[in-house]
Formats: structure tokens, sequence, C-alpha cells
């Protein structure tokens, strides 16, 4: 049988311990400089203005991550739909990077939080993501075209 004193049983308790902390240390000192386009995406702070200018000239597109009711309900005109609960199951990668290249993609909803996240699973694809805070009913007041 194999027994430890409890003096042996500290200093293994204490390297277990500093083990830890340094890996810690590394692993987050890793991440922090892994890539630094990695930072938290946030809603844009373009304007409307400028996100209505860019959609008009072709150099962006609007993505409604509504739930099909809701854009059947209305939506931007010449808006993409792409319902966020979709993204979450399956993206194909490829269609999707394929569709926007180029293009500067703002995502919109109802109230915001949806074009969030479905702004942090488009990303991953390396797309220039841009959601939008303003939900839809504020784009329409705001002078977008619906349909």
């Amino acid at each position: 049988m194999f027994s430890f004193s409890t003096a042996s049983f500290l200093k293994v308790t204490m390297w277990t311990a500093g083990l830890t902390i340094l890996l810690s240390v590394l692993v987050g000192s890793a991440e922090a400089v892994e890539d630094p386009k990695k930072s938290p995406l946030t809603h844009t702070q373009d304007s409307l203005d400028e996100v209505k200018k860019a959609v008009a000239s072709g150099k962006a597109v609007l993505v409604d991550v509504r739930e099909l009711v809701e854009w059947k309900s209305g939506h931007i005109k010449g808006a993409v739909h792409m319902p966020f609960r979709a993204m979450q199951e399956k993206i194909d990668a490829q269609k999707v990077k394929e569709k926007f290249k180029d293009k500067i993609v703002y995502t919109y909803c109802a109230v915001g939080m949806r074009s969030l996240k479905a702004g942090q699973i488009l990303t991953k694809l390396d797309i220039d993501i841009r959601p939008l805070k303003p939900g839809y009913d504020e784009l329409v007041k705001a002078g977008f075209e619906k349909e």
C-alpha cells in the first residue's frame, strides 16, 4: 500500500496549484495575442444614412435575420432573408461567402439582439459584418423602403 506523508501531500498540492496557475497564464496570453480581429463584435457605429448609401451603391447588403413569419409580415426592400435560428443549426459557409463576397453585410432583426448574434456567426466566415442596433420598425421610420 502506498502512503503519503502530510509534507509530501502538501508539496504535490502546491506543485499542482502552481502548474495550474502557470497554464492559465500561458493560455490566457496565447488567447490575447492569437488574433487581434477576434475582439467581441458590437453593433455598427455606421449611421443609417451611411447604411442607406452603401446599400444603394451596391457596396453593402441588408440581411434580415428574423423568423419567416416576421419576414412575411414585412421586410426591408432588397434585403436577403437568413433566419438566425437556421444559422445556428446549419450554414453553408461556401455559399454564404460567395453570396456576400466583397460586400458589407448589415444584419437586422426586430430589436438588435439577433442581428448581433447572427453577426457573431457570420464573422467566423471572414465576412465584413456590421450588425445594426435599430430593428425593423426603426429602419422603416428612418426611411428604409419596406416590402
